[in-house]
């Protein structure tokens, strides 16, 4: 085998794994959108990783049975941020409160198109190595 085949296949096989990743997502977000309670989150906290400039918020909202739930977004980066203090929709699976989602078409549609682009763009990667050769 080459490299150019070993990486081929490297690039079809993490293209595949986000795809089903993006498929997993836009299931859990029809079911929430279907079925989720919602809820008003507060973000509580901002995390700071060493090195990184960037915030990760950490939101709180209490469950229908009057349990605070404390979360993090999947949806993070450029125009996402949401700072300390506001509040925001959430919405949940009932009886599965750690599926919170942030209820906003930003945070909904981000995760899923990350996903499905990362996924295209490591599969036209292993297609041009097969046709390249």
């Amino acid at each position: 085998m080459t490299g150019e085949t070993i990486g081929g296949g490297l690039a079809v096989v993490v293209g595949l794994v986000g795809l089903g990743a993006g498929a997993r997502e836009v299931r859990l977000q029809m079911r929430l959108s279907r079925h989720g309670l919602r809820a008003e989150g507060v973000v509580v906290d901002q995390e700071h990783e060493p090195g990184d400039d960037s915030s990760t918020p950490v939101i709180e909202f209490t469950d229908r049975q009057g349990r605070p739930v404390r979360f993090r977004p999947v949806a993070r980066g450029m125009g996402l941020g949401l700072a300390l203090g506001a509040q925001v929709p959430v919405v949940y699976l009932p009886g599965r409160p750690k599926s919170a989602r942030v209820f906003t078409r930003q945070h909904r549609l981000s995760p899923i198109v990350g996903l499905f682009a990362g996924s295209m763009i490591f599969l036209g990667v292993a297609a041009g190595a097969v046709l390249t050769r």
